[in-house]
Protein backbone atom coordinates (compact mmCIF):
# COMPACT_ATOMS: atom_id res chain seq x y z
CA UNK A 1 0.00 0.00 0.00
CA UNK A 2 1.48 3.31 -1.27
CA UNK A 3 0.42 6.41 0.07
CA UNK A 4 -0.46 9.50 -1.61
CA UNK A 5 1.98 11.46 1.23
CA UNK A 6 5.02 8.94 0.17
CA UNK A 7 6.53 11.46 -2.34
CA UNK A 8 6.05 14.26 -0.54
CA UNK A 9 7.16 12.76 2.80
CA UNK A 10 10.48 11.42 0.94
CA UNK A 11 11.49 15.02 -0.40
CA UNK A 12 10.92 16.50 3.02
CA UNK A 13 13.31 13.82 4.66
CA UNK A 14 15.32 14.16 1.53
CA UNK A 15 15.85 18.07 2.06
CA UNK A 16 16.47 17.83 5.80
CA UNK A 17 19.14 15.65 5.08
CA UNK A 18 20.76 17.98 2.73
CA UNK A 19 20.50 20.90 4.61
CA UNK A 20 22.07 18.67 7.72
CA UNK A 21 24.91 17.78 5.74
CA UNK A 22 25.41 21.18 4.62
CA UNK A 23 24.89 22.61 7.98
CA UNK A 24 27.57 20.36 9.74
CA UNK A 25 30.39 20.97 7.40
CA UNK A 26 30.79 17.60 6.00
CA UNK A 27 32.48 19.26 2.85
CA UNK A 28 30.20 19.36 0.23
CA UNK A 29 31.03 22.63 -0.44
CA UNK A 30 33.47 25.04 -0.18
CA UNK A 31 32.24 27.89 1.26
CA UNK A 32 30.36 28.33 4.20
CA UNK A 33 28.47 31.05 3.43
CA UNK A 34 27.27 29.13 -0.14
CA UNK A 35 26.30 26.27 2.38
CA UNK A 36 24.51 28.67 4.75
CA UNK A 37 22.77 29.75 1.60
CA UNK A 38 21.23 26.32 0.45
CA UNK A 39 20.52 25.97 3.51
CA UNK A 40 17.91 28.86 4.05
CA UNK A 41 17.14 28.38 0.49
CA UNK A 42 15.83 24.36 1.11
CA UNK A 43 14.03 25.61 4.65
CA UNK A 44 11.53 28.29 2.73
CA UNK A 45 10.70 25.30 -0.22
CA UNK A 46 10.43 23.19 2.52
CA UNK A 47 8.19 25.22 4.51
CA UNK A 48 6.29 26.20 1.21
CA UNK A 49 5.90 22.61 0.55
CA UNK A 50 4.07 21.88 4.09
CA UNK A 51 1.83 24.67 4.31
CA UNK A 52 1.03 23.62 0.29
CA UNK A 53 0.55 20.13 0.68
CA UNK A 54 0.00 19.41 4.72
CA UNK A 55 -2.00 22.49 5.29
CA UNK A 56 -4.11 21.90 2.21
CA UNK A 57 -3.65 25.18 0.83
CA UNK A 58 -2.69 23.83 -2.93
CA UNK A 59 -6.75 23.61 -3.49
CA UNK A 60 -7.54 27.00 -1.34
CA UNK A 61 -9.10 29.54 -3.67
CA UNK A 62 -6.29 31.36 -5.43
CA UNK A 63 -5.73 34.38 -3.35
CA UNK A 64 -5.12 32.56 -0.55
CA UNK A 65 -2.47 30.04 -2.33
CA UNK A 66 -1.18 33.30 -3.98
CA UNK A 67 -0.76 34.72 -0.31
CA UNK A 68 1.81 31.72 1.45
CA UNK A 69 3.46 31.56 -2.04
CA UNK A 70 4.37 35.14 -1.28
CA UNK A 71 4.65 35.15 2.03
CA UNK A 72 7.07 31.91 1.31
CA UNK A 73 8.94 34.12 -1.42
CA UNK A 74 9.32 37.45 0.06
CA UNK A 75 10.35 36.36 3.52
CA UNK A 76 12.88 34.09 2.15
CA UNK A 77 14.45 37.35 0.01
CA UNK A 78 14.50 38.95 2.77
CA UNK A 79 16.40 36.74 5.28
CA UNK A 80 18.90 36.14 2.50
CA UNK A 81 19.30 39.64 1.87
CA UNK A 82 19.73 40.38 5.55
CA UNK A 83 22.26 37.43 5.86
CA UNK A 84 24.21 38.69 2.48
CA UNK A 85 24.22 42.06 4.28
CA UNK A 86 25.38 41.29 7.41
Amino acid sequence: VTSPWAPMLFFLVLATVVSWALGTDHGFVDSTRTASLIVLVVAFVKVRFVGLYFMELKDAPLPLRALIETYCLVVCCLTIGFYLAG
